[in-house]
This record gives C-alpha cells, structure tokens and sequence, in this order.
C-alpha cells in the first residue's frame, strides 16, 4: 500500500490574521481584528453576531469588496491583493453571487430580465441564455411570475428573484447579507427553506450573516462574531 497521504483540497476562501479598520490612525474603528478562518466548497455558514460586529465587513473582505488594513484574504487560490481592480471584478463576476436584505432588484425590469442581466454584462445573448435563466427561475419557484416586475410580487417572491439572479452564473460561492431581515418569520422560514435546497443540490457554498435564530440552528456550519473577532465556530449536529 501506498504511505502518501491524500491531496487535500484547497479552500474556497482563506482570511490570514485579515483585520480592518475605519477612520484615522489616531482615531482608528477597528470593525475586524485579526480573523482567520476557511471556507470550503460546498459549505452553508451562517454568520452570527450582534449589530456591528464585524459580519458584513467580513463577508466584503471574503468578497474582495473591501481590502483588509492587515492580513490576507485568498479566494480559489489567489491573493486578492495581487489583483488589481479589473482581475478582482472579473473574479467576482465569474465566481460569486450576492443577495441583500433589500432585494436590490432593477424595478424597470422583469423577473426574467432581472435574473438574465448578470449574464447579459458577462456578454451572453438573451437567446442563448434564456433556457438556464428559465431554469433558475423555475428553481426558485416563479416560473408562472417571470413576466411580471418586481413591485408586483411579494417581498418573498423578491428575494427568491434576487437569489435567482445571483446563482444564475453559476458561481462557486454566494454571500448573503440579512437575506431574510426585511421578510416576516413565515417567509423567512420558506427563504431559509430554498438556500438550503440551492445548497444541495448545486453545491454552491454559501456564507451568510443573519440575525434569525432559524437560520443559525439549520446552517451546517456557524461562524460567531463578537466585537470583530471570531468567538466561536462550530458544526451543527445533525
């Protein structure tokens, strides 16, 4: 038998001693101080925390929005601070989705166009990608709404477009920032309920900051956050 050990794969995301601060050095914010953590393909991590403790600057720096003061952030592979402003708007527009608390859907648009237009600034022809845009939006469950504008569907049927629009591309992760704060328990609890389907069955990992109680017991894997560190991290059990 072979003594080699097996390849281990590489993560999805790495923070390295990652710290960020706001304002002047005199009077400096300190919003992440010293986070270290892996991401792996696949995973569904809820990040938890009291307001202000660092869970959406976290979830930037993850995303190469923002640059940490100190540290290093590494995504598929790459440092993010080798690669200048076009290598990191290629990277998040080839490998992440985002979906926020308030939809940030395109209101002149419909269901179908707002799910189709990451895809149309990435240069696909609508005919060539109107059978998977299709496709997610029948996932999503609004398949007899694609037609219809955003203020014509409920605040659910809003997110559900918006989680459509960012997986449609296919990307290896999606953050997600209080994707259920602004529905009601009932809908929330049916949002929690698609994510982790999504999760399933594309394998798309997940990371996503959540004040729900729901969200926190069902993630598989749950990140908290207090004061801009990490203060506990955990599997769920089964």
């Amino acid at each position: 038998m072979s003594d080699a050990h097996p390849i281990q794969a590489v993560p999805l995301a790495i923070l390295q001693n990652a710290s960020k601060s706001y304002g002047s050095a005199a009077y400096p914010v300190h919003a992440l101080q010293a986070v270290t953590t892996e991401i792996h393909d696949g995973e569904f991590i809820a990040l938890c925390g009291p307001s202000g403790s660092g869970k959406s600057t976290l979830l930037n720096l993850v995303a190469g929005i923002d640059e940490p003061t100190e540290g290093k952030v590494f995504l598929l592979g790459q440092d993010l601070a080798m690669l200048n402003d076009r290598q990191m708007a290629a990277l998040r527009a080839d490998a992440i989705g985002f979906v926020f608390q308030f939809f940030n859907l395109l209101p002149v648009l419909s269901v179908f166009d707002n799910v189709y237009y990451p895809l149309m600034l990435n240069g696909f022809r609508r005919s060539e990608a109107r059978e998977h845009v299709m496709h997610i939006i029948e996932k999503v469950g609004l398949i007899d709404h694609y037609r219809r504008p955003p203020g014509e569907l409920s605040g659910g049927q809003q997110q559900r477009v918006a989680i459509a629009r960012a997986l449609v591309k296919k990307p290896r992760l999606v953050v997600a920032d209080e994707p259920t704060g602004n529905l009601d328990t009932r809908t929330g609890e049916e949002i929690i309920d698609l994510l982790l389907t999504m999760n399933h069955e594309l394998k798309t990992t997940f990371i996503i900051s959540t004040h729900s109680p729901l969200l926190r017991d069902r993630a598989r894997r749950v990140v908290h956050i207090e004061d801009g560190r990490i203060k506990d991290d955990f599997v769920n059990a089964k």
